[in-house]
């Protein structure tokens, strides 16, 4: 049954969806169904099982070739902004993330999905997370991704330390509660009290830290496009992390990234994680030392009820592109309960790409296999922070983890960098924050008028 979803889409995707998409004004001819598909994506691992299914099942069942390119997240990035800005159409589909999305859409780099979705009544739009979707919707209100996978952030913590400490884990606790139980549990056999990101980046160290400062009432801007980096709230959150991390975190915190703190804790050098909802598959797999040894609870807060952020990495297609209808029908494949269900039948279900669709919750055999996450994985997903008003009191901006404004990627890069020099003890918070102050009332010059 499965399989005969995408049998209609090649024998009937291109005619009908090109049909449509005439009716909206797109004139770009497809190159026919055996035309070779450029596809352009972070070197991750869920890319990865994406790749080595594909010919068995895209390609098989469409006849469409995927060339991918891998790289990492940093160049990958690099090569997306080039890419679209100069429309130079080498790739026909990209992994975007809930940043570039609205940014692309507004310049007109990306093709909307909407009379796809529309045509292809199997795609069921209706079970992907609607905050996803809302993410990925441009300012003309249409949609122009669909999300491969999505994350939420939670707080990991070593039940069995716990235990030996004595200490018990608040169903929903504040950041205070978390600095206090990670002094307790402190060097219990041989752990940090926690791991945070310490790397600088605008998607390693600041992310977490400004679900941080949504959650202690900070914001970078006023109403004004003023910065607010040196604001009471502000310095209180950005302190409270670097204290936290100095005092309680990993050894070498500024060098330590997700990908590096994932491995301490799934090495059992840290008794307590906070970080992305996507970890766990990680850190509950075969190998890892703590494998049914942790318990999940939602993001921690201080004055705001949640404080999770909301991430999704999905794909887009890029306007230039000559061939949307074989671009529609990978998405169509690769963002589709029938490639969960792949991943899961042949790679096992922890493997599923999730976070994207509220079917995968209540499959039996994804609910048994993430059974240690998967319920906070759904309410993070579900409950996160409002992106339009993440924290307290209104703001100019919108998003959890980062600033959707183009010149946030420039600018929280150099801000976390002032940040991972005081976790590094190299500079106090003030002085970093002084520094962050200036730049980023620079940065915002053009929405003041100046």
């Amino acid at each position: 049954m499965k399989r005969s979803r995408l049998f209609r889409m090649a024998m009937a995707g291109t005619a009908v969806l090109g049909l449509v998409l005439a009716g909206c004004g797109d004139k770009d001819p497809p190159r026919g169904e055996q035309a070779d598909l450029k596809v352009l994506a972070m070197d991750a691992p869920q890319v990865q099982n994406l790749k080595k299914l594909t010919k068995d099942h895209f390609t098989a069942e469409t006849g469409i070739t995927v060339d991918y390119t891998l790289l990492p997240e940093n160049e990958a990035r690099e090569r997306m902004n080039r890419e679209f800005a100069t429309q130079a159409g080498n790739y026909d589909v990209a992994s975007l993330s809930a940043y570039e999305v609205p940014i692309y859409s507004n310049n007109g780099w990306l093709a909307p999905l909407d009379a796809y979705v529309k045509a292809d009544g199997d795609f069921d739009q209706d079970d992907v997370f609607p905050n996803l979707v809302a993410s990925l919707t441009g300012k003309d209100g249409k949609v122009y991704a669909q999300p491969f996978y999505g994350e939420g952030s939670f707080l990991m913590y070593r039940k069995d330390l716990f235990r030996k400490e004595g200490l018990t884990m608040p169903p929903k606790p504040t950041w205070e509660q978390v600095a206090d139980l990670a002094a307790q549990v402190d060097g219990t056999d041989g752990t940090s009290g926690i791991c945070l990101r310490g790397l600088p980046g605008w998607g390693q160290n600041l992310a977490p830290i400004n679900t941080v400062v949504n959650t202690f009432g900070g914001a970078w801007y006023d109403m004004d496009w003023n910065a607010r980096l040196t604001s009471p709230e502000f310095k209180k959150a950005v302190g409270f992390y670097v204290d936290l991390l100095r005092s309680h975190g990993q050894p070498g915190a500024d060098r330590m990234g997700v990908l590096e703190i994932l491995d301490s804790f799934v090495e059992g050098k840290c008794a307590m994680m906070y970080d992305a909802t996507s970890l766990a598959s990680s850190i509950e797999a075969d190998g890892s030392s703590v494998k049914g040894k942790v318990g999940y609870v939602p993001a921690p807060h201080d004055r705001t009820d949640k404080a999770g952020w909301l991430w999704t990495w999905a794909w887009g297609v890029q306007k230039a592109s000559d061939d949307k209808d074989a671009a529609w029908k990978f998405i169509s494949w690769a963002s589709s309960k029938e490639y969960q269900e792949q991943v899961g039948q042949e790679l096992g279900w922890t493997s599923a790409p999730a976070g994207n669709r509220k079917s995968l919750y209540s499959n039996r055999e994804y609910q048994q296999a993430a059974g240690a996450w998967y319920r906070q994985e759904y309410t993070a997903a579900t409950d996160s922070a409002d992106p339009k008003s993440p924290g307290v009191g209104p703001r100019p901006y919108t998003g959890i983890g980062f600033l959707g404004i183009p010149e946030f990627a420039v600018l929280g890069t150099a801000v976390s960098q002032q940040i991972a020099s005081a976790i590094a003890g190299q500079q106090s918070v003030d002085t970093a924050l002084d520094k962050a102050q200036d730049l980023a009332q620079a940065a915002a010059a053009k929405y003041r008028g100046e």
